[in-house]
C-alpha cells in the first residue's frame, strides 16, 4: 500500500535494504515468463479476495480504535505465499496437476489484496466520512456556530459504496502514462515496494522455500494463540469497563488516567512491526498528555472553562485534547509537506539538468539484471489512449455523482479538483519514491480547509470533509500504484497485470469495506469516546472543518496559545531530526506519533511498547532468528485477534453477551 500505513504518523520504517535482485531470474527464464493475462489466475483472485476481506476487518478495527495502522504489505505477501503454496500442495497430494506458483502470481495476489484492504484504511470510515454522522456532530458541540446541524449524513452501505467507486478509480489512471519516467528514467526507490519485492523474490528460491516454512510455522503458532486469547477474553467482558482490556496493571490511580496494559495482541503485534522510535514517541505523547497536561488542565475547571459544560463539549477539556492534537498533526504535516515538495523540486531540477547535459547513465553501463527488468517492464505497453480515456471517463462520472450524493460540494469544485489531480498526484508519487512518505492526507487537509473556508457556515463542514476525501483518494491511490509498479518491476511482473490487479482489488475493496464498516457500526458502539471503538479521527476531521469555517473562535480559553506552542514544537522537532547529527536526530520524537495518545489515551501506547520490547529482547537473544520470524509472529498476533472480531460481532448482533464481568475495585 505504499508508505507505512499509520494514519497521520510519520513512521520511518527500517526496510530491508538487501539486494532486490535476490532470487534473480536467469535470461532463459525471462523468455519463459508467461504473458500478462496468464499471470492473473482464478486461484489468485480467490486468494487475494480472502486475504483482502480478512485484512479489511483488521484494518477497520485499527482505524476505529486509534487510527494507527501498521504496514501490512509484507504480511499480505507472506499470506499470499502460504495460501497458494498450501493450495497447490493439497491438490498435488490428491493427484491433481496445477500450474507452478511463480513470483509473478505472488506479486499479483499481494497487489490485489493490498488494494482491497487499502479502501478500508483510506476510505474515510474512521475519519472524514464518519465525521459526517450525528454522534460526531454532537461531540463537536451542538452549540458551536460552524457546526451546522444540516451537515449530518448517517453512514449507509449504498451511498458509501457509490462514493468509493466514483472516487477511487480516478487515481489509478492518473499517473499510468508516467510509469516509465518514474520507475526506469528517474530510478525512484519506493522503499515499501522494494521491500515487498525482496521478500517475494526471496520466497521463490530454494533457500526461500525453507525460510517460508519457518515463517509459516511462526505465523500459525502466534495466530492460534492470538485467536484463542481473544476468545478467552470475551467471556470476562460482559459489561462496560470489564475484562482483561481494563486490567489495572499499574494500579487503579494509573488506570483512571489510561495507563495500563490491556492485553491487546493486535497492538502488541503492531508494536513489533513499527520502528522503536514510533512506539517511544507514542509513549512520550501519552505521558505528556494523560500523565501531565490533562490532570493539570482538568484541575483548572471553573477557571479556564465552565464547570457546567459536558465532558464532550469542545469548550471543555475535550476541546484541549482535540485542538492540541490537531496542532501537532498540522505542524508535522505542514513541515513534511513543504519538505517533500522541496526535495521533489530539487530532484526534478537535477534530473532535468542531467538530461539537458546528457549525463544520464547509458544502457551499456547498466547491469544485465536491470536491462532484463526494464525489458520485461516495457515489453507490454499500456496504451496512452486507454489511460487518458479512463481518467476522463471516471472523472466525468465523479463530477456527476459526487454532487448528487453531497449537494454541498458543488460540481465546479470537483472539476477543479480533477484538473489539479494529475500534478498533485505526480508530486506525491515522486516524493513517496524518494522518501516512502505518502502525503495524501496532507493534500486532503489542504483541500478541507480551503473548501470549508470558501463554502462558509451553511455547507462548509460537509464540503470540506467530502473534498478532503476526494483529493486524498486520488493522490494516495496513484502513489500506491507506483509502489506496486516498482514491486512488479523488481519481480518481472507485467505492468498490465499489475494495473488490472490493482483495479480488481480496488473494486473488491469498494464493496467489502462498506460491508465491514456496517458490521462494526451495527454490532459495536462506534464513536463513543469512552468505548472500545472511539474513532478519534472522525472528531478531529470534523473539528478541522469547523476551524476552517469559524477560524480561531472555535477554540476554548487559552487553547490558542497552547496550540501555537505545540505547532512550533512539531516544526522544531522535525528541524532537529533533519539538521542534527544522525546519532542524535534519530532519537528526536515524531510529533504525529505523539498526537495519537493525546486523544485516545495511553493504554495502546503501552501495548505497542511491549511489542517493541519483545523485538528488542528477541534480537538480543537470537538476531538472525528474530529478523526472520518477527514479521510472521507480528502478523499472526494481528490476524488472530482481528479474525476473532467476526464471531464476536456476530454474537453481538445476535444479542449474545459475555456471561461474566471481571472488574476491579479499590481494596478496603
Amino acid at each position: 500500500m505504499g508508505s507505512m500505513n499509520i494514519e497521520e504518523v510519520r513512521a520511518e520504517e527500517k526496510f530491508d535494504r538487501s539486494d532486490p535482485q535476490e532470487g534473480r531470474i536467469e535470461p532463459e527464464e525471462v523468455k519463459r515468463i508467461v504473458p500478462w493475462w496468464k499471470q492473473i489466475t482464478v486461484r489468485g483472485i480467490v486468494t487475494s479476495t480472502a486475504i483482502g476481506i480478512i485484512y479489511s476487518v483488521i484494518v477497520m478495527k485499527l482505524n476505529l480504535t486509534t487510527g494507527l495502522v501498521p504496514n501490512l504489505n509484507v504480511s499480505a505477501a507472506l499470506l499470499s505465499f502460504v495460501f497458494i503454496r498450501t493450495w497447490t500442495k493439497l491438490l498435488h497430494k490428491a493427484g491433481i496437476v496445477t500450474t507452478p506458483f511463480t513470483r509473478q502470481e505472488n506479486t499479483i495476489v499481494q497487489t490485489c489484496a493490498v488494494a482491497c484492504y487499502a479502501i478500508a484504511f483510506g476510505g474515510g470510515f474512521g475519519s472524514y466520512l464518519l465525521g459526517l454522522n450525528r454522534r460526531t456532530y454532537e461531540l463537536a458541540g451542538e452549540d458551536t456556530p460552524g457546526n451546522n446541524p444540516k451537515g449530518i449524513t448517517e453512514p449507509g452501505i449504498g451511498w458509501m459504496t457509490g462514493f468509493l467507486f466514483v472516487t477511487s478509480f480516478v487515481g489509478i489512471t492518473s499517473l499510468v502514462p508516467l510509469r516509465k519516467i518514474m520507475i526506469i528514467d528517474y530510478k525512484l526507490t519506493y522503499p515499501s515496494g522494494t521491500a515487498t519485492a525482496v521478500l517475494i523474490n526471496g520466497f521463490h528460491t530454494p533457500k526461500g522455500d525453507e525460510m517460508a516454512k519457518k515463517q509459516v510455522h511462526g505465523f500459525t503458532k502466534f495466530f492460534s494463540f492470538s485467536f484463542l486469547w481473544g476468545f478467552f477474553q470475551w467471556f470476562y467482558s460482559g459489561g462496560p469497563k470489564c475484562g482483561f482490556t481494563q486490567f489495572p496493571t499499574f494500579g487503579l490511580k494509573a488506570w483512571q488516567h489510561s495507563f495500563f496494559f490491556d492485553f491487546s495482541t493486535t497492538y502488541v503485534g503492531a508494536g513489533m512491526i513499527c520502528p522503536h522510535l514510533v512506539n517511544l514517541s507514542l509513549l512520550l505523547g501519552a505521558v505528556l498528555s494523560y500523565g501531565i497536561m490533562w490532570p493539570l488542565i482538568g484541575g483548572l475547571k471553573g477557571k479556564w472553562y465552565s464547570e457546567t459544560l459536558k465532558d464532550s463539549s469542545m469548550k471543555s477539556l475535550t476541546g484541549y485534547k482535540v485542538f492540541i492534537s490537531i496542532s501537532l498533526i498540522l505542524g508535522d504535516g505542514l513541515y513534511n509537506f513543504l519538505k517533500i515538495l522541496f526535495f521533489t523540486a530539487q530532484s526534478l531540477h537535477a534530473k532535468l539538468n542531467m538530461k539537458k547535459n546528457k549525463t544520464f547513465p547509458e544502457n551499456e553501463n547498466q547491469s544485465l539484471d536491470d536491462l532484463q527488468r526494464n525489458e520485461v517492464f516495457l515489453r507490454e505497453r499500456i496504451p496512452l489512449k486507454l489511460a487518458l480515456f479512463g481518467y476522463i471517463f471516471f472523472s466525468i462520472i465523479s463530477i456527476i455523482v459526487v454532487p448528487l450524493i453531497f449537494p454541498e460540494l458543488k460540481w465546479y469544485y470537483v472539476v477543479v479538483a480533477y484538473i489539479l489531480a494529475p500534478s498533485l498526484s505526480f508530486c506525491n508519487a515522486y516524493g513517496a519514491g524518494l522518501t516512502d512518505m505518502n502525503m495524501g492526507y496532507n493534500y486532503g487537509k489542504v483541500a478541507l480547509f480551503v473548501l470549508a473556508a470558501i463554502t462558509g457556515k451553511e455547507s462548509g463542514v460537509v464540503a470540506g470533509l467530502v473534498g478532503c476525501g476526494l483529493i486524498k483518494s486520488m493522490v494516495s491511490i496513484s502513489s500506491d500504484l507506483m509502489h506496486d509498479f516498482k514491486t512488479g518491476h523488481l519481480t518481472f511482473t507485467s505492468p498490465r497485470a499489475m494495473l488490472l490487479s490493482q483495479a480488481l482489488g480496488t473494486a473488491i475493496g469498494c464493496i467489502v469495506a462498506p460491508l465491514t464498516f456496517s458490521l462494526f457500526y451495527k454490532a459495536f458502539n462506534i464513536g463513543d469516546p469512552n468505548g472500545e471503538y472511539p474513532a478519534p479521527y472522525a472528531l478531529v476531521y470534523r473539528n478541522m472543518a469547523i476551524l476552517g469555517v469559524e477560524g480561531f473562535s472555535a477554540l476554548p480559553k487559552h487553547c490558542l496559545q497552547l496550540c501555537y506552542g505545540f505547532f512550533g514544537f512539531a516544526v522544531l522537532a522535525n528541524l532537529a531530526r533533519d539538521l542534527l547529527p544522525k546519532n542524535i536526530g534519530n532519537w528526536v520524537p515524531l510529533p504525529m506519533a505523539m498526537a495519537v495518545p493525546f486523544l485516545v489515551g495511553a493504554n495502546f501506547a503501552i501495548d505497542m511498547c511491549v511489542g517493541s520490547l519483545i523485538v528488542f529482547v528477541w534480537h538480543k537473544l537470537n538476531s538472525k532468528k528474530a529478523a526472520l520470524l518477527v514479521p510472521a509472529a507480528a502478523s499472526g498476533l494481528i490476524c488472530g485477534d482481528g479474525l476473532w472480531i467476526l464471531p464476536s460481532a456476530i454474537l453481538a448482533l445476535a444479542k449474545i453477551h459475555p456471561p461474566i464481568c471481571m472488574n476491579f475495585l479499590k481494596g478496603e
